[in-house]
């Protein structure tokens, strides 16, 4: 059973920068395509950004476009969000999911996803 582990969250000030980690156990994440979402309070949950199992294709949501930056480690199983130039509206809990289907253009549907993390909290606020 594949499990993913969030770790990276925090608070940070406007202007700065996290880097997330998700650390999958369980099984390989080579053959899965990997996405990011977060939900704020009172927000519905959001795709952030996903990538396909060999890393080629990667997409983000408009709203980190230019700031995020997705990568995977498959030697070590674990996923990476960069987050720059972090803004308070990015304040939220940061998920990694994985999905069986493949790297898809729909990558931001949340039913494409069948392994979820527990969440990493990042808080943006000077």
């Amino acid at each position: 059973q594949l499990q993913l582990v969030e770790s990276g969250g925090g608070l940070v000030q406007p202007g700065g920068s996290l880097r997330l980690s998700c650390a999958a156990s369980g099984e390989t994440l080579d053959y899965y395509a990997v996405g990011w979402f977060r939900q704020a309070p009172g927000k519905e949950r959001e795709g952030v950004s996903c990538i396909s199992g060999n890393g080629v294709d990667r997409d983000y949501g408009d709203f980190v476009k230019g700031r995020f930056t997705i990568s995977r480690d498959n030697a070590k199983n674990t996923l990476y969000l960069q987050m720059n130039s972090l803004k308070p509206e990015d304040t939220a809990v940061y998920y990694c999911a994985s999905t069986p289907v493949g790297y898809d253009n729909a990558w931001s549907r949340e039913s494409m996803y069948n392994h979820w993390g527990q969440g990493t909290q990042v808080t943006v606020s000077s």
